[in-house]
Formats: structure tokens, sequence, C-alpha cells
């Protein structure tokens, strides 16, 4: 198993970092704006780790504020910068808190965990039906970064006249539409991708 989880700070880890929060303080300083540094180091706890590990910590300086933080990983790939590194584990919490906030996840509040872990099943087929929209039918419109919440409201929720023939399904929207050229764009796109091909 790998794994990229966030390390609680302490003032051994802020020692390690203090030439970088120095190098961050002074280009903040400089330039007015936040500035970053990071580092990768190996890192062993005192009493409860078994042996070092690979840590990654960002030298934040907002202004006035220094904003340490880090990260430990079993990721040993060279080639992968501590910055790549330290952004991959910001970017999973960003896909969890989408699934939780946009998507429902955080509602499992009935009295029987059977019921949860259902609503829990939807919520996780939403995510992934969501991430396949966005991968393969948002491509070349101005969705292609929207959070699920942004999908969800402007190009999903909306009202549509539906007629079913015998061989195609149209759907009629209003001519003031403003969505109407992102949702024929989304169509052609999932039409022309041999993963939503209908069999046959």
């Amino acid at each position: 198993m790998r794994y990229v989880l966030g390390l609680a700070r302490n003032k051994r880890l802020q020692r390690v970092l203090g030439e970088a929060m120095e190098e961050a303080r002074a280009a903040q300083e400089r330039t007015d704006q936040p500035a970053r540094r990071f580092r990768d180091f190996r890192y062993k706890t005192r009493k409860s780790w078994s042996r070092e590990r690979r840590v990654i910590g960002k030298a934040e300086y907002l202004p006035g504020k220094a904003n340490p933080r880090f990260v430990v990983t079993n990721l040993a790939i060279p080639e992968v910068s501590a910055k790549r590194l330290y952004r991959i584990r910001g970017d999973m919490e960003n896909r969890i808190k989408e699934q939780q906030l946009c998507l429902f996840a955080d509602r499992t509040s009935t009295a029987m965990l059977r019921a949860n872990q259902l609503r829990l099943y939807f919520s996780s087929f939403a995510y992934v039906l969501m991430q396949g929209l966005r991968r393969l039918g948002l491509v070349g419109t101005a969705h292609v970064k929207a959070q699920s919440t942004t999908i969800r409201v402007t190009l999903l929720n909306i009202g549509a006249h539906i007629r079913i023939t015998a061989r195609k399904v149209w759907l009629s929207f209003s001519q003031t539409c403003p969505y109407a050229e992102d949702i024929a764009q989304i169509l052609t796109n999932l039409q022309s991708n041999p993963v939503w091909m209908p069999p046959g």
C-alpha cells in the first residue's frame, strides 16, 4: 500500500525546515506575495516510528504569517519532486472534500448502518460517473475543471423536454439556455468515445 499523509508539525520538524522558511520569508517580503519552498528529507520520531520515513516539508510564508506544513510518504520515486508529491496529497484531499460536500457523502445520519452504507454507495457511484463525465465529456468546454456542484447545478439540474422515438432520444432546451453549446459539445465528446458507445 502506498500513502501520502499529513504529518503534525513539531519543533524538530520546524528546525529541519528553518533555512527554507527563511528563504520563503525573504521572497514573501520582496514580492509581497505568498512564497513557498519544499524540502525532501528523512525523519524518524523518537518513540512511535520503527524506522525513518520520507517526509516532505512545505515552507510557506504568507503576509505576516509563517505556515509550515508536512506530509509523510512511502513513495520512493526520486524523479517525483517534493513539490509534486506535496500537491498529490492536497489534490486527493480536494477530491475527498468534493465527494463529501458536493455529492453528499456526509449524509449518513440514519439510525441503520445499512441505510448509511447505501447512501455512501450512491454517493460513490455519483462520484465515479462525475469523474468519467469530466474526463471524457467536458474536454474542450469551460467546465473541464469545474467542481461537481458546478457541473450538477449548471449542466445536469436544468429543465428540458425529452422526446423518445424508435431511433433517437431528443432533448429540447429553452432557446435562452446559456449552456446549450456546452451541452452539445459534451454529447459530441461522449458519442465519439468508444467507452460510451452502445453495444452492437
